[in-house]
């Protein structure tokens, strides 16, 4: 694993952290939340914006995210 595929791992390791604290949610509940939104791939392929900004906008960001997914399967 190169330094920028850390370095992504570890920002998705601290936004589903951050999401399950927020959310009152266990591990496995937040993981499977994220995952059925595709949440993970969307930090991982906007993380050169998202890493730059503070934890409450990424969890913002994420519930938008969710919300807007949500809406989609309606």
């Amino acid at each position: 694993m190169n330094k920028k595929e850390q370095d992504i791992a570890y920002f998705i390791s601290f936004c589903i952290e951050q999401y399950k604290n927020a959310k009152g949610l266990s591990g496995r509940e937040a993981m499977e939340e994220l995952n059925k939104h595709g949440v993970l791939e969307y930090l991982q392929e906007h993380f050169e914006v998202l890493h730059t900004q503070s934890y409450q906008w990424i969890l913002e960001d994420i519930d938008d995210f969710i919300k807007h997914k949500k809406n989609k399967t309606i």
